[in-house]
Order: C-alpha cells, then structure tokens, then sequence
C-alpha cells in the first residue's frame, strides 16, 4: 500500500457529500437498504470514494440480505485494516481503508463457509464501482 494519504477535516469535507463524510470519516453507517451496488455479474473493483484505493472485487460480492453490501474477503490483505469496536454496546471488528483511514464497515464471521467465513458488511456510500478493471 502506498503512504497514507492524510487530509484536514476542511479538505474531506470539500471532497466529499455530507453523507460520504459522515460514514467515512466520522464513523458512521447509512440506513439499511438504502444504497448502492446491487449483487450483478458484472467485473470490476470497488475503490475507497475517498482516496480511490482498490478495495472489493465484485467477484467476491454475495448476497447476505443485510442491507449493505456484502464481500467474502478484500482485494488484498493489505488494502484494508482491522481494529477492534466496542462503540453501541457491541463488540464488533470496525475495516477501514488502509490508505487514508477511512471507517468502510465491519467484518463478521458469518460469511459463506464455502469461501472465507467472512462477511466484510460495508457502507456503499463509502464505495465507488470500477467496471471492467
């Protein structure tokens, strides 16, 4: 991964809509069933929407009927990062992007057993689809 790339709170508020901002760099979550990125058939990258790092394969997107799109497992082991979130009474395992920090979603171990067991639950407002790369 390249260096971190790190921003003022001014510069990611310029770049980014209210709710872009609100899930990616405050940590936020927006409502289930509300966003993007419907499971196709279709190939391409799903890239961090604030520093454009590839992320997601669509090849590794399933259904789990969440609300948020779903993957078995990143791109590469290091395009993301792990810490552990104990924030609404939950213990849970928080992904962000490991190039500019940005919160993507959470990981469980709930994901098809056939493939990783896991099930990388991420914001889509937090995404941008690359076809065809």
């Amino acid at each position: 991964m390249r260096k971190k790339i790190e921003k003022s709170d001014a510069e990611w508020r310029e770049q980014l809509t209210p709710e872009q901002y609100h899930v990616t760099r405050e940590k936020g979550t927006e409502r289930p069933f509300t966003g993007d990125y419907q499971v196709t058939e279709e190939h391409g990258i799903y890239h961090c929407v604030c520093c454009h790092a590839p992320l997601f394969e669509n090849e590794h997107k399933f259904e789990a009927g969440c609300g948020w799109p779903s993957f078995d497992r990143p791109l590469t082991a290091a395009c993301v990062e792990e810490q552990t979130d104990s924030s609404h009474g939950m213990q849970r395992v928080e992904v962000t992007c490991a190039r500019c920090n940005a919160h993507l979603g959470h990981v469980f171990p709930d994901g098809p057993p056939e493939t990783t067991g896991q099930r990388f639950c991420i914001n889509s407002v937090a995404l941008n689809f690359h076809s065809g790369e």
